[in-house]
């Protein structure tokens, strides 16, 4: 039955469809004297995403095409800074913890690699809630690095609060849902299965 014709009366067992708004992001490497690893200040963040690539084949007037490689899209989540913790300072932090650092004359040759830079910034986790509070999608990004830090703009004209963003790159996503395909899923394939794209 679609969730728009329900009868909620006397079954306020019945859950909502899931809320954009219900969500929360974890960096795993953001210790609890930084404000811990949820990002209560989050704002925004993207659900991971991934697009197919097709290689083509022609014979005279047709085309015919076939599946090539997967890739996964850049997360970009945005955050509030709330100054306690200064999220400035502890984005940056990552940056250092992930290999960064500009040289102070030519003997300084550390350079950053994908395992400091996953380490730095730990494990990223999006969960999405329901109205209790319980997750009821969550995805893991495997080997999650940034790519691209912005620290906000400023502006006499607009008074809002200060903004940063944060991309981040990663070599695929683990989804985990806590319905399983017996709910109505489309697909007759393991009804039983609440984890995707997991190793």
């Amino acid at each position: 039955m679609p969730f728009w014709s329900q009868d909620l009366q006397g079954n306020p067992t019945i859950q909502d469809p899931k809320r954009s708004f219900r969500f929360l992001v974890r960096f795993g490497a953001i210790a609890a004297t930084n404000g811990g690893a949820d990002l209560w200040y989050a704002k925004t963040a993207n659900k991971p995403s991934f697009s197919v690539a097709s290689e083509p084949h022609k014979y005279l007037g047709h085309t015919f095409n076939y599946p090539g490689s997967v890739t996964w899209d850049d997360v970009t989540i945005t955050l509030v800074d709330p100054t306690t913790p200064d999220m400035s300072a502890t984005l940056s932090a990552l940056m250092v913890h992930s290999g960064y650092e500009p040289p102070s004359d030519y003997t300084d040759l550390i350079t950053i690699s994908k395992a400091k830079a996953v380490n730095g910034l730990g494990a990223v986790v999006i969960t999405q809630l329901d109205s209790a509070g319980e997750p009821v999608e969550q995805w893991t990004l495997h080997n999650a690095f940034i790519t691209a830090m912005k620290f906000g703009d400023l502006s006499y004209e607009n008074e809002g609060l200060t903004e940063l963003s944060v991309t981040l790159k990663y070599d695929w996503a683990k989804l985990h849902v806590e319905v399983d395909l017996t709910g109505g899923s489309a697909t007759d394939r393991d009804p039983g299965q609440k984890d995707f794209f997991g190793v």
